[in-house]
């Protein structure tokens, strides 16, 4: 192996990693979802399992640093489902976070700092101990994450962009940027770019928030993945939306670089939880009808491909 893709529970080869989930979250608190917190073990490894039924081999855990992640349970759920399970560094958008948390009073230099252990040495537990595998090693990040509200980008979000950029640059890592509403497109990619990171190593989530392929298919010409997760948001977009946004992006030649996910997010919509669609609607509703739309080529580019391509870490 050249790279690495690194999983909660080690460094694995690219090619191993199989059909891909690129965001979802099995552990979760925020003030701005309140009542539907991911905090059960036993419901979100559940969840995890049926994902896995489903055929998704893998999944990026997307909850980043101060939303109550849990690390050391996300890494037994991966080693009791067969589930490989790439965690998320970096941090949300302000509106994620009480307004005393610690993470307001961080400068791009210590978010970096911090960020960058969590990648390179191993993340750690809310108590501040190292988090570590059933075996006793260190749980690593494989991804670093920011966040930008509604085609805004104030002071906190820019620094944990600095601070993502930073990241990326001493490990290798690729980005994924939350982007409220697919807004801010090009302008989040432009500051990425400014700070020295090729778009070739963003993910930018939600793009499928604002169905333009014209907009998506420019995105991808800089090279930026893209990242559609709105699967059964039907007060948004029905699936027949997306759908026919995703394949005029293909037709357009964006298929590889478009990621599939499902962001399913709330505890009211895991089914282990007590609600509905849960995380297996992606492999059981959404991609059977994306793989009659699309070339099995694009499909796999799409569902494994791109993913594994992502990920890949220079081996350290």
């Amino acid at each position: 192996m050249t790279a690495v893709v690194r999983t909660v529970l080690g460094d694995t080869d690219p090619a191993q990693l199989g059909v891909l989930d690129y965001h979802e979250h099995l552990f979760q608190s925020s003030p701005l979802l309140q009542g539907d917190e991911l905090n059960d073990e036993r419901a979100s490894g559940d969840e995890a399992a049926s994902l896995y039924e489903s055929g998704v081999a893998s999944m990026i855990e997307a909850t980043p640093t101060g939303l109550e992640r849990n690390v050391e349970a996300v890494a037994r759920i991966s080693a009791r489902t067969g589930l490989a399970i790439v965690h998320t560094t970096g941090a949300h958008h302000a509106g994620h976070y009480a307004e005393d948390d610690p993470l307001h009073s961080l400068s791009a230099t210590q978010l970096a700092a911090l960020f960058t252990n969590d990648i390179r040495a191993g993340m750690t537990n809310d108590d501040g101990t190292p988090a570590l595998t059933p075996q006793g090693k260190p749980i690593r990040a494989g991804i670093a994450k920011a966040g930008i509200k509604y085609w805004s980008i104030g002071s906190f979000e820019s620094r944990v962009i600095e601070a993502v950029a930073a990241t990326s640059a001493a490990t290798g890592c690729a980005i994924m940027v939350h982007l409220d509403f697919g807004s801010a497109t090009h302008e989040v990619l432009d500051r990425i770019a400014e700070l020295g990171v090729d778009p070739s190593r963003v993910v930018l989530a939600h793009i499928d928030r604002n169905l333009d392929a014209g907009l998506h298919s420019s995105l991808a010409e800089r090279g930026a993945y893209l990242g559609y997760d709105g699967m059964a948001r039907h007060r948004e977009a029905p699936d027949s939306a997306i759908l026919d946004c995703l394949v005029a992006a293909v037709d357009a030649g964006a298929a590889p670089r478009i990621m599939l996910g499902g962001d399913v997010a709330r505890s009211s919509r895991y089914l282990a939880y007590g609600g509905m669609p849960g995380l297996r609607y992606l492999p059981d509703r959404f991609l059977p009808r994306l793989a009659e739309r699309v070339t099995p080529a694009a499909y796999e580019l799409m569902t494994v491909t791109n993913g594994a391509r992502l990920l890949a870490l220079p081996l350290s």
